[in-house]
């Protein structure tokens, strides 16, 4: 499988984690996608790459478990900062998980992206190490990459719901070694709460609409591979045309949003495929890096969507793309699903 050059993940400064890069699968033949290259960030897991040595054992005295969340209390609305307070010295044995409030969105996936907001404190010694509530903005990130506890605890939670999270050192910091700049060691259980605000789709749901125009090209309704039969005895558009195929309910994409999409590109002039992510990996990145014709087509357009797009040769790839082999002045078709979206970067 040749990987895409579209969208890149890089390494993030929030305290969850460290830094890792990824790319998407194609079709064969893909050597690159539909926009230049981008490097935003979010948060991951501890660095696995550098295993911790044979002398990294606790340096502090840890208490013992507890086997429950007696005694942890966590107090405030949903939206507002928590007051956390925690018995501490404290820890428990396994990740645990307490829903506060309760939401009705959707559930989050085991290797879903979500939007939160979250307050961390050490349950040794009682400090707060981290939080997004002081500056207004929640973080983004997907759950396959952060530790083991966060994805536990997050996993299977409804978005709009406030929850309590215990983590021992061994689903925390403990693989990397702790965290010795946030005052984390070796073993130290690790308290949140977290504030899910969204979460991602693994396919489009929502409102249905055929598309019937003989003049456009048809998609099928395989939600997992769409295909796409075009008229290619039928003149191209001369501007974009977007054409809602399933409408979601999720917040609608910004101009300058990060997302995460699956797509399949066509040629109108011979309705062959390009390549698709479907399949494969979805695609992450800006959608300000993407085609002049994703920009238009896609902001406004809300998360769960499935779109029919056509996008003209000035607003697509104006002098062809040879790397895939795209000749000059070609009409571009893509169905595109819209699984994430978000103002942050990730």
């Amino acid at each position: 499988m040749m990987r895409m050059g579209w969208f890149r993940l890089v390494g993030g400064t929030v305290i969850l984690g460290l830094g890792l890069s990824l790319a998407a699968c194609t079709s064969p033949g893909a050597q690159d996608s539909p926009s230049p290259s981008t490097s935003p960030s979010a948060p991951t897991s501890p660095d696995s790459s550098v295993a911790p040595s044979a002398s990294a054992l606790p340096t502090v005295s840890q208490p013992a478990p507890s086997s429950n969340l007696n005694g942890v209390e966590a107090t405030g609305a949903f939206g507002e900062a928590p007051t956390v307070t925690v018995p501490f010295p404290w820890a428990i044995d396994t990740t645990q998980t307490k829903v506060l409030v309760a939401g009705d969105g959707p559930t989050v996936q085991d290797a879903g992206m979500v939007q939160v907001n979250y307050y961390g404190v050490d349950g040794r010694t009682g400090v707060t190490f981290d939080q997004s509530y002081a500056n207004g903005k929640p973080v983004d990130f997907s759950l396959s990459g952060v530790v083991p506890g966060f994805q536990k605890g997050l996993a299977g939670q409804k978005v709009g719901s406030r929850v309590l999270i215990a983590m021992p050192g061994a689903d925390g910091y403990d693989a990397s070694g702790g965290k010795s700049e946030a005052g984390i060691e070796i073993g130290d259980t690790l308290v949140f709460v977290v504030d899910i605000l969204r979460t991602s789709v693994t396919e489009p749901s929502g409102t249905a609409t055929t598309q019937a125009d003989p003049n456009l090209p048809s998609v099928s309704n395989d939600l997992a591979a769409p295909t796409v039969t075009i008229p290619t005895d039928k003149p191209a558009p001369t501007d974009v045309v977007v054409v809602p195929l399933i409408t979601g309910t999720g917040p609608v994409v910004g101009a300058s949003d990060t997302l995460v999409v699956n797509y399949a590109e066509y040629i109108w002039g011979t309705g062959a495929m390009v390549r698709q992510t479907y399949g494969f990996s979805p695609l992450k990145g800006a959608l300000t890096s993407t085609l002049p014709g994703w920009q238009k087509a896609l902001t406004g357009q809300p998360m769960g969507s499935r779109l029919l797009v056509v996008v003209p040769p000035d607003q697509a790839y104006p002098e062809g793309n040879p790397k895939v082999s795209i000749p000059k002045g070609s009409t571009m078709v893509y169905v595109i699903d819209i699984l994430y979206t978000s103002p942050n970067t990730f």
